[in-house]
């Protein structure tokens, strides 16, 4: 494994931001290259671990947009959000950081072993304020999500229920001064209980990744790629994406395209940059 660098508050590779947010972190234990965080725009994206369809599908699509355009992705490598949001991060080929809540001889949870390693290797940082040896401690989570939200220029939360403990790296980023938003999402759905009600007391309500530039007044400005059909075969299956169907069975059986026709299809839609593989058989739009 690569080699644990410490840094402490007097360091002068110690991050900026952390220095100034109430009960800065001591030391911190640090994989990979933090410094490119000097330089981004950064935003925490986090959420509930028991993820839904929808909560993957745009966590996935906002991260990805996020990262193409330069914005570094923070979040806690958890399951769930955390997971998915790193991930399509690394897909878009952006830089990503994720933060531990135990020693980092050990990644937490060993399922996202892989993950970890593939930050480590395109250059993202996997960081923590406890030492090797440290288990993973409920308190710790909690501690956890002040630095998450105190690396970044603003959090976004995607989905979260009712009572969710991502509401506490709200609560941290609200105290921290910084923008905190969040997805609306289907009323009946426990899932978004949290992030709607973060909404209806102020959260900035997002709908796409042009939405997170305004609230952080970025001037940048995230130009979406037009996707446009090459065929009627290839404009049934963007259709069906754009609805919301991304489910690689679902698509072939409702796109009507033999299983020969639809595989060449999909093929032809992915060498040409205009759909993207989101994992356990889906796929999502490049736009």
């Amino acid at each position: 494994m690569t080699k644990i660098n410490k840094l402490t508050l007097g360091d002068k590779d110690f991050p900026d931001v952390l220095r100034h947010i109430p009960q800065p972190p001591k030391q911190l234990y640090v994989l990979g290259d933090l410094k490119p965080l000097a330089h981004k725009t950064a935003v925490g994206i986090v959420g509930s671990r028991a993820i839904s369809s929808y909560g993957r599908q745009v966590t996935s699509s906002l991260a990805g947009d996020l990262a193409k355009h330069g914005i570094a992705i923070v979040s806690g490598m958890a399951l769930g959000v955390d997971g998915v949001a790193h991930q399509a991060a690394l897909e878009a080929g952006g830089y990503t950081i994720a933060v531990l809540a135990c020693g980092l001889d050990r990644f937490y949870p060993s399922s996202h072993h892989n993950l970890a390693k593939q930050i480590l290797a395109r250059g993202g940082a996997i960081i923590s304020e406890y030492p090797e040896g440290t288990e993973p401690y409920k308190t710790n989570f909690i501690e956890r999500n002040r630095i998450v939200s105190g690396l970044c220029d603003g959090l976004l939360i995607t989905e979260a229920t009712e009572r969710s403990g991502t509401l506490h790296t709200a609560n941290f980023a609200l105290e921290q001064g910084k923008t905190v938003m969040a997805i609306p999402g289907n009323i009946t759905s426990a899932t978004s209980k949290g992030t709607n009600n973060l909404i209806k007391t102020g959260a900035v309500p997002i709908t796409s990744a042009d939405d997170i530039m305004r609230a952080l007044n970025l001037n940048q400005q995230i130009t979406m790629m037009q996707v446009i059909a090459a065929n009627e075969q290839e404009a049934a299956i963007i259709d069906l994406l754009r609805s919301g169907t991304n489910d690689v069975s679902e698509l072939q059986i409702v796109s009507r395209l033999s299983p020969e026709v639809f595989n060449q299809t999909l093929t032809m839609l992915e060498i040409s940059g205009k759909i993207r593989p989101l994992g356990a058989a889906r796929w999502g739009l490049m736009e």
